[in-house]
């Protein structure tokens, strides 16, 4: 199995908070990405491309590959810092 995902990553759970209520109130996931994330991937505006279980932490893993997909889960405390992620598919 594979799958393909985006994610923000920032250092506090209140500011995932903050950034998780803009995207309910509809902000684009990847210019929030590009604007707010500490991860290298934010010049893609999040995204992680396609890997397979067992590349990212494992509560990054559990989340992409257990939880429902196109859906923003978080925020979600890796040694990293806080992260919110967005599955685009898995196969």
């Amino acid at each position: 199995m594979r799958a393909c995902a985006c994610h923000i990553l920032v250092k506090t759970e209140k500011e995932a908070l903050e950034l998780k209520q803009k995207l309910a109130k509809g902000a684009n996931f990847h210019e929030l990405a590009k604007k707010h994330s500490l991860c290298p991937s934010r010049k893609k505006g999040g995204d992680l491309g396609e890997f397979p279980p067992g590349k990212m932490v494992k509560a990054f893993d559990n989340v992409v590959f257990k939880k429902p997909i196109l859906e923003v889960h978080g925020p979600v405390k890796t040694q990293f810092g806080f992260h919110l992620i967005k599955t685009l598919y898995r196969n």
